[in-house]
């Protein structure tokens, strides 16, 4: 089966009432683009769903592949909270790792807690359980989930090829398989901000929606390095990966919601199978 649908979603915390406290109005937008992206992937009915986030795993110079059974989390803090627990596609996580590891990419596979079984639970991070909230919990999907997550210490071209994986071994799958790169965008817009301000982080988020809108996403791969770095995005190195995918699967993008709630810009754009 094909993949069937792919988005870029954030993971600010300001998505969820519940958590966000008197925050959450202000990300109003970001959360009406969710329940869109939560819409269409309802609509396409994914067995799996790929999650690249920034997150999780942190490997020195490796592109990590989760191959835990489970995965668990909660995120907030005593103002509320909200908790997660998914199913993980083992046997479509060790597809993508062998496929990485026979392009002779940077991988590792990694597992958590015993081999197999319950105990077998990797720890959701927040940049994978807030989009799987909208998804799972909130959309009421069944699917299974596969976490992978990108490195920032290895050339951009790399995580690029490791989305080719992942959209060639969906599409050999009998799977279908929805794909997500969480990302927030930059995140030096506030001087108040742990980041502080930079002016980058504009121009940087400015570059992102004009590729997305333009149907350009590969443009992002040629952003400048001193600028990103700059701007403090958590978001280029997922949504290189999203260029992989979309090398492999023709999807036509859209943008449904762009702001800047807080210090940091969050996106929603949705990619459909071309017709």
């Amino acid at each position: 089966m094909p993949i069937v649908y792919a988005c870029i979603a954030p993971h600010g915390d300001e998505l969820i009432p519940k958590i966000a406290g008197r925050s959450g109005r202000l990300a109003a937008e970001s959360r009406r683009g969710m329940r869109q992206l939560a819409s269409e992937m309802k609509e396409a009915k994914p067995d799996t769903i790929v999650i690249a986030t920034p997150h999780n795993l942190r490997l020195m110079k490796n592109i990590g592949v989760v191959i835990a059974e489970n995965s668990s989390g909660k995120v907030g803090g005593s103002g509320g909270q909200i908790s997660l627990r998914a199913r993980c596609d083992v046997k479509l996580a060790r597809e993508i790792l062998a496929a990485a590891e026979k392009a002779g990419l940077p991988v590792v596979g990694a597992n958590y807690g015993t081999f197999s079984g319950e105990l077998s639970n990797m720890a959701m991070d927040w940049g994978t359980l807030i989009p799987l909230w909208f998804f799972l919990k909130s959309g009421g999907l069944k699917s299974r989930i596969v976490i992978v997550t990108p490195s920032r210490d290895i050339p951009l071209e790399q995580n690029v090829r490791f989305g080719m994986m992942v959209g060639q071994v969906a599409e050999d799958s009998e799977k279908r398989v929805a794909f997500v790169a969480s990302a927030d965008q930059a995140h030096a817009h506030d001087a108040k901000g742990p980041f502080g301000f930079s002016p980058k982080s504009r121009l940087y988020d400015r570059a992102v929606v004009k590729a997305i809108e333009g149907g350009r996403l590969p443009d992002i791969l040629k952003l400048d390095p001193e600028m990103v770095e700059e701007a403090k995005p958590d978001s280029l190195w997922q949504m290189a990966m999203l260029v992989g995918v979309l090398e492999v699967v023709r999807m036509q993008g859209a943008l449904y919601s762009y702001q800047v709630p807080t210090y940091f810009g969050m996106l929603c754009a949705g990619y459909s199978r071309s017709r």
